[in-house]
């Protein structure tokens, strides 16, 4: 209710059958619980989201993670999980996505990222693409942002940008999500310019989904 969440392009959701879903993910990752829920009104089942195998190692969130329907993201419990028959999210930007910022707002990080493509086509399940418009609009950012990033690792994907909303609330904006037709995985065998090729239409297509949740 607080953020009017919709979701645009609910056909596109199968309602049995293994399938990876594909997006963008928000600052913070704070829109996902809204998604979830979405998915589950849309299509009667519990998602599993694969998250970022980097905050495992942190105690508190590697217990609160699977609460909320994440799952360690390793290519083996991916896979598993697919071939279980299970509703899968992919965010391939991932902790980029999540603390990206100010000038990263709704761009997608997945420059190198193929491992989702990989798996897709190993497990031979169609990939449906979706977009969150809203999810980098929950909190905003002060200024000397740089300066109030909390680094969790040496490595720069960690460094948490230290946003504000309402306080410690979010700001009650809406979040639209819009998903789009599936896209058949190339073959498992494929070369890696044909996997980087389905990679880059994948892509295009989120963008093309985040144009129309905006103007929903």
């Amino acid at each position: 209710m607080y953020h009017r969440a919709q979701l645009l392009g609910a056909e596109h959701l199968p309602r049995n059958g293994p399938v990876l879903l594909v997006g963008n993910h928000g600052v913070w990752g704070y829109e996902t619980p809204a998604f979830f829920h979405l998915l589950h009104q849309a299509s009667g089942r519990y998602p599993l989201g694969l998250a970022e195998r980097g905050f495992f190692r942190i105690p508190l969130v590697r217990t609160v993670l699977p609460w909320l329907g994440g799952l360690e993201g390793t290519p083996a419990n991916a896979l598993a999980a697919l071939r279980e028959g299970q509703l899968v999210v992919c965010y391939p930007g991932g902790a980029r996505e999540v603390f990206k910022r100010s000038q990263g707002r709704y761009m997608l990080r997945w420059e190198q990222a193929l491992g989702f493509v990989r798996l897709a086509a190993r497990a031979g399940v169609p990939i449906v693409p979706f977009a969150g418009f809203g999810v980098d609009d929950t909190f905003f950012y002060p200024p000397g942002e740089e300066r109030l990033c909390l680094r969790l690792s040496a490595r720069d994907k960690y460094r948490v940008p230290l946003v504000m909303g309402l306080g410690p609330i979010p700001l009650p904006v809406r979040l639209t999500f819009a998903m789009g037709e599936p896209h058949e995985p190339p073959p498992e065998n494929a070369s890696e310019t044909r996997l980087k090729a389905f990679r880059d239409r994948v892509a295009a297509s989120v963008r093309r989904l985040l144009v129309r949740a905006c103007h929903a």
